[in-house]
C-alpha cells in the first residue's frame, strides 16, 4: 500500500510542476491576446471579429453566422488573418473557432501567451491532468490489492484520501495565471465600461472595451452585428469562466473553481 502511496504523491508533486510557470517580462498585448485571457477561444475570435467588421470585411450573416463581407486590408494580425480565411461560407461563431486556420491561429496565440507567463502552455496543462487523474486511480489500486489489516487499514484511508483530495483541487486550476487574472483587474480598472458609446470614438478603444467586458461591449458599441451574427452567449453564459476557471471550453477542462499555483 504504501509504494502505491509514494506513486500517487510523486504524480501529484510532477504536476504541480508542470502547472507552474515563470514571470518574464511581458510586451502590450493586442486586444484578442487579452479576450483570451479573460474568456478563451471564443472571446478572442469575438475580438477578432469585431476589428474585420470595423473594416467591412466580415457581416452577419443569416441565422446568427458570420459572413465574409471583403478583403482584410491591411492587417497583419494571425487571428484576424486566420478567421477571415476560415470563413468561405457563413459560419457560427462556435463553428468558426473550430477551423482549421482559426484554430492553428489560436494555438499560436495560446502558445505566446504561455511564454509571458499569462496562460498555462496547453501540453503541460493536459499532461499535468492526466497525471492528476490518475492519482485517484493509483490509491485505489493500492487499497484494492494490498489493503492494511486490523488498525492499519483506517490510517491508510485517511493517507489515500489526502493525494486525491489534493489532485481533484488542482484539476480546478484554469489555464489562466494569477498574474494574468491582477493584469485584466488593472486594465479594467483603468477603463471601466463607458454608459454610452459616443464616449469611445476610436475604434481600437472599442477592441479594447469588447476584449475586457465581453458581451456588455458588444451589446454597448456593437448591438444589432453582435445579435445578429450571434456573437453574443446565451443568457446564463459565464463571460469570465475561462480565467476564473469555470465555464471552460471543453478542449480546456471541466467546470470548477481552484486555486493558482504560480
Amino acid at each position: 500500500m504504501w509504494w502505491f502511496l509514494g506513486a500517487a504523491l510523486g504524480q501529484l508533486v510532477l504536476a504541480a510542476l508542470l502547472l507552474r510557470t515563470r514571470s518574464p517580462e511581458r510586451p502590450e498585448l493586442p486586444p484578442e491576446a487579452l479576450a483570451m485571457l479573460r474568456g478563451g477561444p471564443r472571446a478572442a475570435v469575438t475580438v477578432a471579429l469585431v476589428a474585420l467588421y470595423q473594416r467591412g470585411a466580415v457581416a452577419a450573416g443569416r441565422r446568427g453566422t458570420i459572413r465574409a463581407n471583403g478583403g482584410t486590408g491591411r492587417t497583419r494580425d494571425p487571428l484576424q488573418l486566420g478567421v477571415h480565411r476560415s470563413l468561405h461560407r457563413a459560419l457560427a461563431l462556435r463553428v468558426l473557432a473550430t477551423r482549421p486556420k482559426a484554430r492553428q491561429a489560436l494555438d499560436a496565440l495560446s502558445t505566446d501567451l504561455g511564454r509571458t507567463g499569462l496562460l498555462r502552455p496547453p501540453g503541460r496543462l493536459r499532461a499535468a491532468r492526466i497525471l492528476l487523474a490518475c492519482v485517484p486511480v493509483t490509491v485505489g489500486a493500492g487499497l484494492i490489492t494490498s489493503m492494511p489489516r486490523d488498525g492499519a487499514a483506517g490510517v491508510a484511508f485517511v493517507l489515500g484520501a489526502l493525494p486525491v483530495v489534493a489532485a481533484v483541487a488542482l484539476l480546478c486550476v484554469p489555464p489562466t495565471t494569477r498574474a494574468a487574472r491582477r493584469l485584466l483587474s488593472a486594465l479594467r480598472a483603468r477603463h471601466p465600461l463607458p454608459a454610452h458609446r459616443r464616449e469611445v470614438p476610436d475604434a481600437r478603444d472599442v477592441l479594447l472595451y469588447v476584449a475586457l467586458y465581453g458581451d456588455p461591449a458588444l451589446t454597448l458599441f456593437l448591438p444589432h452585428f453582435s445579435r445578429d451574427g450571434g456573437l453574443l452567449r446565451r443568457r446564463g453564459g459565464d463571460e469570465d469562466g475561462y480565467g476564473a476557471g469555470r465555464g471552460w471550453s471543453p478542449d480546456n477542462g471541466p467546470t470548477c473553481t481552484g486555486g493558482t499555483p504560480e
